[in-house]
C-alpha cells in the first residue's frame, strides 16, 4: 500500500532477471536499483526504517537520503518504456581507482561520487545500478536528437558494414550527400564546407582562414567566450579556468562582454528571450541604452587595441560555457558592421547554438539578423560522434589553397552518414519546434523561482539553451559560494536530474538537454530544482 501510494502504481520487477528499475517515477527509479530491492525497499517505502545495522549494505544511508529528497517532490519522473541492459563490466570501485590512476587529473568528474553511466536512451541516462536520470546537459550540449537515436544508430551501423574510413583524397558518396544537405540549410554565400573532428579544430581553422584571407592578424573576441582549448583557440577563449600558464593569445584582443545582467548596463527589454533580467531600464521600444553603451566599448577596443585593419571578430550567438549569456538585441549586427569597416571577417561560433537549439531559428546567428563570413559547427552536428565543420564562402575557402591543409578523419564516411541522419532526425521529429515550445515553457517556469528564492539571480536563454545564475543575493549579484551550489547540484542528481555548470565562477546551472525532451520532463526538472532550492534554504536557516 505504501509503495503504491508513493509510486502511483504497484511496484513491478523489470522484464530481465536483474533487479534494475522500471518504475515510472523518480522514486521508483532511484530505489529499484540493483542493490535496493526486496524487503529492504519495502521497509523504506513503508517508513519503517532500515533493517538492523548488521545487515545494512553499503550505500544504505545514501539511499535513505535519496528517499527524503523524493518525499518533497510534487511531481513524478515521467515514464520510460526502455529497460537498460544489465551492467556486466568492472565494479564501480575498480573503475574509480582506474580513473584516478590512469586518466589525466585535468579531466574532472562531476559529483562527490562520480556517476558510472552505462546506457542512454533519448533524454534518459542509466547508471551501472540501473538508476534513471533526466539528462539536462546532453554530454555538454552535444546529444541533440537524443541518446542512441534509432535513426542515427541504424545509419551508423549500416555504414560501418560498408566502409569505415577513407581519406579526402578519394571521393565517396557520403561526404557529397552530407555537405549538400548541410549547405542547403545555410544562407548564401555560405556554401563551402571543410569537415574536421572537434569544435577546437573548427575554430582553429576559422582563425587561420580569417588571417590568410585578410592578410591581417588581429582577432577580437568577447570576455567570457569559449572557443576551444588548442594553442591557437586558447587565445580567444576568455575564461581563466580554461587557460594554461603558457604564452597564448598573440594577436587576440578581448573586448567587454555585453552582459545585461552582470555588466554595467542592462535592463528589462534587452534580450531576445521570453525572460528578461530583473534590472529596470527606461528604454523606449526600438532603442536600447545598454546596447549603445556596449557598442561604445566595442568602438573603444577598435580604436585602442588593434591596428586600423584587422583579421576578424569571433563570437558565439549566445555564450555557452559562460552560462547562456545573451547580448542586447541589435548589438551583434552593429558590431559586425564595425568589424567589416576595418576589413575583418565575422566568425559565428555555432558549436552550441546551432541545429535548431535556440528554437526560433536553425542557426543562432539568424536570431541576430546577420550573415557571418565563416560559421563553425560541432557538438550537435554528430549527436556525440566526433565531427565538426567550417562553412564559409568560396573566396575565403580558396585562401587555404596557398598551402596543403589536410585532416585525416575530416569527412570520414561514418561521420558524414551520422551527420546526415542527425539532420533528418531534426526535421522528421520536429525538434526545432520542440526547442521553441518546451524551451520557452521551461524558461518561464524556472524564471518563477526568482520570486521565491533570493539566490536565483538570473534566468536567461532561448529555446533549449538556458542558464540559471546563482547569487548570494540579487542586490550584490555576487556568485553563490561554490560549496552551496555544489550541494544543490548533488541534490538534483540524487533526485534524478543532471544539470551542467558554467560561468566564469561556475556559478550558473547550464540546461542544454537533448532536444526531444517533453513538457512533462520540464515539469519534473523544475520540481526537482525547486525541491533542491528549498533544501538549501532549510540548511541555511538551520546553520544560523
Amino acid at each position: 500500500g505504501a509503495a503504491a501510494s508513493l509510486l502511483g502504481r504497484p511496484l513491478a520487477r523489470p522484464r530481465s532477471q536483474s533487479p534494475v528499475q522500471v518504475g515510472a517515477t523518480a522514486l521508483g527509479d532511484m530505489l529499484l536499483a540493483r542493490h535496493a530491492g526486496g524487503p529492504r525497499l519495502v521497509r523504506l517505502l513503508a517508513g519503517k526504517g532500515p533493517s538492523p545495522a548488521g545487515l545494512l549494505r553499503r550505500g544504505e544511508l545514501r539511499r535513505q537520503q535519496e528517499l527524503k529528497n523524493f518525499a518533497c517532490l510534487h511531481s513524478t519522473m515521467p515514464p520510460c518504456d526502455f529497460v537498460p541492459e544489465k551492467y556486466e563490466s568492472y565494479p564501480y570501485e575498480h573503475m574509480l581507482n582506474f580513473r584516478r590512476q590512469y586518466v589525466s587529473p585535468s579531466l574532472i568528474a562531476y559529483y562527490k561520487k562520480p556517476l558510472l553511466l552505462h546506457q542512454g536512451h533519448m533524454q534518459w541516462l542509466f547508471d551501472h545500478e540501473g538508476r534513471r536520470y533526466l539528462d539536462l546537459f546532453s554530454g555538454i550540449a552535444t546529444v541533440g536528437v537524443g541518446h542512441c537515436h534509432p535513426k542515427v544508430t541504424a545509419a551508423a551501423q549500416k555504414q560501418l558494414g560498408r566502409l569505415w574510413h577513407t581519406a579526402s583524397v578519394y571521393m565517396h558518396p557520403a561526404i557529397q550527400e552530407y555537405t549538400e544537405k548541410l549547405t542547403s540549410l545555410l544562407p548564401d554565400p555560405l556554401k563551402v564546407v571543410y569537415l574536421t573532428n572537434s569544435g577546437s579544430e573548427a575554430n582553429d581553422l576559422a582563425m587561420v582562414m580569417a588571417r590568410l584571407y585578410t592578410r591581417s592578424f588581429d582577432i577580437i573576441c568577447f570576455r567570457g567566450g569559449y572557443h576551444g582549448g588548442s594553442p591557437y583557440t586558447m587565445g580567444v577563449t576568455s575564461i581563466g579556468n580554461y587557460k594554461q600558464g603558457l604564452p597564448s593569445g598573440f594577436g587576440c584582443q578581448t573586448t567587454m562582454l555585453p552582459d545585461v545582467f552582470n555588466g554595467p548596463w542592462g535592463g528589462s527589454q534587452c534580450r531576445d528571450s521570453p525572460v528578461q533580467t530583473i534590472r529596470k531600464c527606461s528604454c523606449s521600444p526600438g532603442s536600447c541604452h545598454a546596447k549603445d553603451q556596449y557598442i561604445e566599448q566595442f568602438k573603444d577596443t577598435l580604436a585602442t587595441c588593434v591596428p586600423k585593419k584587422i583579421a576578424g571578430f569571433i563570437a558565439e550567438p549566445i555564450q555557452g560555457v559562460n552560462g547562456a549569456v545573451q547580448y542586447p538585441m541589435g548589438f551583434l549586427k552593429e558590431a559586425f558592421e564595425l568589424v567589416r569597416e576595418r576589413g575583418g571577417v565575422c566568425i559565428a561560433d555555432e558549436v552550441q547554438t546551432g541545429f535548431g537549439r535556440t528554437g526560433s531559428h536553425f542557426w543562432g546567428f539568424e536570431g541576430h539578423g546577420v550573415v557571418p563570413d565563416i560559421v563553425t559547427l560541432a557538438k550537435g552536428i554528430g549527436n556525440g560522434f566526433p565531427m565538426a565543420a567550417v562553412v564559409t564562402k568560396a573566396e575565403i575557402a580558396g585562401c587555404l589553397a596557398q598551402g596543403l591543409p589536410f585532416n585525416t578523419f575530416g569527412g570520414n564516411p561514418v561521420a558524414c552518414v551520422v551527420g546526415s541522419a542527425v539532420l533528418d532526425a531534426i526535421e522528421e521529429d520536429g525538434l526545432q519546434g520542440n526547442c521553441e515550445a518546451v524551451g520557452t515553457y521551461l524558461l518561464r517556469e524556472f524564471a518563477r523561482l526568482r520570486e521565491e528564492f533570493e539566490i536565483v539571480g538570473d534566468v536567461r536563454g532561448k529555446g533549449l539553451m538556458i542558464g540559471i545564475q546563482m547569487v548570494k543575493d540579487k542586490e550584490s549579484r555576487q556568485p553563490l559560494p561554490a560549496e552551496e551550489l555544489s550541494e544543490i547540484f548533488e541534490d538534483c542528481k540524487d533526485m534524478g536530474v543532471l544539470f551542467g555548470k558554467g560561468g566564469i565562477h561556475f556559478q550558473t546551472f547550464r540546461i542544454k538537454p537533448p532536444m526531444c525532451i517533453t513538457k512533462e520532463d520540464a515539469d519534473f526538472a523544475v520540481d526537482v530544482f525547486h525541491t533542491a532550492l528549498t533544501r538549501h534554504k532549510e540548511r541555511m536557516v538551520a546553520a544560523k
